[in-house]
């Protein structure tokens, strides 16, 4: 019962949350420069043609009318026509991001687990091997790792992988994805999702890290192991209990960095993903995709929290009771 109370609490702030980003996103195209008639009807359109698109678009109504439209479009999943179709496959956003949403959020799954993986394995063995080289060499990797940004680390990848040693390919396949497997794309995958993948996993380590730490030094782990109990199983049985705690926040607080991270390594890496169609848009000024897009990572990011805020009562008993 109470676990059902934190999930509807949490559900119903979540509608406030989405309705301050919807009409956040929808006025921007408002406050944008430029007029988005003008550009579609080109250097050469006429007033006529200006107005008989705007028209169209319904730019003429007033501004509250259009976003009320909008959001009760949105309910329902339609966003409307890309303003800039590429074909009859791109006309409507909901067709775009039904194509291209999948590869996004599998690379950043994808990411999230490597990151969390590695970063828990790194900050146990810094935890353990605490001031020794195994700690510094974990901690020099989580610095560089929080400090290199993504758009330094994709064409360092792409110059030591793809160009010199030639082991990784350099960008995504020109046959369409649906046609390969998943183990045959996983060649073209992998240094977009490393990429993505180290951020999270520095923060991670730095967390374990400190957990570990932390855990090791209680009076019970010194008790234990006085009365014989082994040094791996109160490792595993409990320190790594309390060092997943932070990971799990750290795993819900780092989506958010991979869906927007994923702009620059899908761009970079030409991954017919979410986050270069978006860059595309920009460029062009294709609000409807700008904004079907920006409310779908808003929805995944605030379902990713509350996963989390699920499973951290499952880890920590504490936070349980004090709920």
């Amino acid at each position: 019962m109470l676990l059902a109370k934190r999930i509807g609490a949490r559900l119903l702030w979540a509608i406030p949350t989405l309705v301050f980003i919807s009409f956040i996103t929808f006025g921007i195209a408002e406050l944008a420069p430029g007029d988005a008639a003008t550009t579609l009807a080109g250097e050469h359109g006429d007033a006529a043609t200006v107005k008989r698109i705007r028209e169209d678009l319904g730019l003429n109504r007033p501004f509250l009318v259009r976003y009320w439209e909008f959001a009760t479009n949105a309910l329902r999943g339609d966003f409307g026509k890309s303003w800039y179709p590429l074909g009859d496959q791109d006309t409507y956003v909901r067709d775009i991001l039904r194509t291209r949403a999948w590869r996004s959020l599998q690379m950043a799954a994808l990411a999230i687990v490597l990151a969390a993986f590695f970063g828990v394995l790194l900050g146990m063995v810094a935890g353990i091997w605490h001031n020794r080289f195994p700690d510094r060499l974990a901690v020099a990797f989580s610095t560089l790792g929080i400090c290199v940004p993504n758009f330094v680390l994709a064409p360092l990848f792409i110059l030591i992988f793809a160009l010199k040693l030639e082991v990784l390919p350099m960008t995504w396949p020109s046959v369409t994805a649906a046609e390969m497997s998943f183990v045959e794309l996983i060649p073209y995958m992998l240094m977009p999702v490393v990429i993505l993948a180290t951020r999270p996993a520095a923060v991670i380590t730095r967390l374990a890290r400190a957990a570990m730490i932390d855990t090791l030094s209680q009076d019970f782990i010194r008790t234990a192991l006085a009365k014989g109990v082994p040094f791996t199983r109160m490792v595993f049985h409990h320190a790594l209990r309390n060092t997943l705690v932070p990971v799990a926040t750290a795993i819900g607080t780092s989506f958010g960095y991979l869906l927007t991270g994923s702009f620059i390594v899908e761009t970079a890496f030409r991954v017919p993903g979410l986050g270069q169609k978006t860059i595309d848009a920009i460029y062009k000024g294709d609000y409807p995709i700008i904004q079907a897009v920006v409310l779908l990572f808003a929805v995944t990011f605030i379902l990713v929290n509350l996963v989390v805020d699920v499973v951290l009562p499952m880890l920590d008993p504490r936070i349980r009771e004090s709920a």
